[in-house]
């Protein structure tokens, strides 16, 4: 059965005011346009709906049974249609990203809210995970969005921006180098236990690189998964903890400093990705503008 949404308004409109004429009127139809949708609804069903004569028009006993159901679907069709054109012009919709767990805790629910006062009805869906699971997750179209770290050489993701995070020593405030006026330099860290962020994370990628490029080994103390823990065990004496400056867990905690590390390989590019070839939804593209902006503000 091939039923278009003109047809099926046509015969509701009909059937409520009991007249083809004030019918095609509130249709802005003409009286013949309107008997030809009419006719074509019931060649289509193969029943009449409608008993006409010169005075009036009636429903047929099959229209009566027909009219509650095409009400529903025109109702559910007309929704649905609303819904989509919300979604088209970014008036309501779902922002899935992955990111990094230090923007996740930092940057981010700023941004949520900022964009829920502008579009009251989006969602959000966010993975905070290490930058390895964040190419993943958009490689595999489970989110469309990433804020990712670390060199990128994935021919299946797109670049959208990129920005520089800057990493600093974190250390007990009664800590030696604490007390020192200087920046911390890579031979100060080269001769203190270290606790860093596991293998596959971004921070990590960035502290290897710069004990290779120096060519010398890192003292390390403990590898935890979450920078959570490195600042923990940084507050226990472990060792110290290299995490970028813009983490909200390095300002939270009264009893630890960070300190500038006077390296430039201790920074960590950061990428906002997507997959290549894929078309985001107009919301995450205001999403994504809105995240260009403060990335660039930092």
């Amino acid at each position: 059965m091939d039923l278009s949404l003109r047809d099926i308004r046509a015969f509701i409109a009909v059937a409520q005011t009991g007249s083809f004429t004030r019918a095609a009127a509130r249709l802005h139809l003409s009286q013949p346009a309107l008997t030809v949708q009419i006719r074509r609804l019931e060649e289509t069903v193969g029943l009449r709906l409608f008993d006409r004569n010169s005075r009036n028009v009636a429903l047929t006993p099959t229209g009566r049974e027909l009219l509650p159901v095409l009400q529903k679907s025109l109702h559910d069709m007309e929704h649905v249609l609303r819904d989509a054109r919300s979604l088209g012009e970014g008036a309501s919709g779902t922002v899935r990203i992955a990111c990094l767990p230090t923007f996740a805790a930092s940057v981010l629910p700023e941004l949520v809210q900022a964009l829920r006062k502008a579009v009251p009805r989006v969602g959000f869906e966010v993975r905070d995970v290490v930058a390895s699971m964040v190419n993943t997750l958009v490689r595999n179209e489970e989110v469309d969005i990433g804020l990712t770290g670390g060199e990128l050489n994935d021919s299946g993701l797109e670049v959208l921006h990129e920005g520089i995070d800057r990493l600093v020593a974190v250390l007990p405030k009664e800590h030696a180098l604490a007390r020192r006026r200087r920046p911390v330099t890579l031979a100060d860290l080269a001769n203190e236990p270290l606790v860093l962020t596991a293998q596959g994370t971004s921070v990590r990628a960035v502290v290897d690189s710069a004990f290779a490029d120096a060519q010398c080994e890192p003292r390390i103390a403990c590898e935890p998964t979450y920078m959570m823990s490195a600042v923990a065990m940084a507050r226990a004496g472990l060792g110290i903890t290299i995490l970028p400056a813009s983490a909200r867990e390095v300002r939270a905690e009264p009893e630890l400093v960070a300190r500038p590390i006077d390296e430039a390989a201790f920074t960590r590019r950061i990428a906002l990705i997507r997959k290549r070839g894929r078309t985001l939804p107009p919301v995450s593209e205001t999403f994504v503008a809105m995240l260009i902006e403060r990335i660039d503000a930092s």
